[in-house]
């Protein structure tokens, strides 16, 4: 991967509006048990943000290992936000044949105020030889 990624930002991806439908059935689907929306609820909205990544520096998402993610809060999601994530690349570091990728996200609502950060971690595998499993 190249290094000039490093502290690259990419075209934001959004807006999403969070609905309670979509947070009932995030809900569901991860056993969520407590009340409001999910704390892992921005993942829908960072997966998008993340293959918009990838697809630009013709990654495949096939040779991609999503490692750690992590979310700091400035404030809960709520129903009705409208969300927007500009992911950023804050590190690019090469171990064993992988590059390790760190991402920075800022999500914000529709007055700009950041609601969120999510930091996480992908291993991105170099290109095997042909016929190599």
């Amino acid at each position: 991967m190249d290094p000039a990624i490093v502290d690259r930002a990419f075209a934001p991806v959004g807006p999403f509006v969070v609905t309670a439908a979509k947070v009932a059935e995030f809900a569901r689907a991860t056993q969520w048990r407590g009340a409001g929306v999910p704390p892992t609820f921005p993942i829908l909205l960072l997966n998008d943000a993340m293959l918009a990544f990838l697809a630009d520096v013709g990654a495949p998402l096939e040779r991609i290992v999503h490692g750690e993610q992590r979310f700091a809060y400035q404030r809960p999601i709520t129903v009705g936000d409208e969300l927007t994530a500009a992911l950023r690349v804050a590190s690019l570091r090469s171990l064993g044949g992988a590059d390790v990728i760190g991402t920075v996200s800022t999500i914000t609502d529709a007055s700009g105020a950041i609601v969120c950060e999510a930091k996480a971690t992908l291993v991105h595998s170099g290109a095997t030889e042909e016929g190599a499993a």
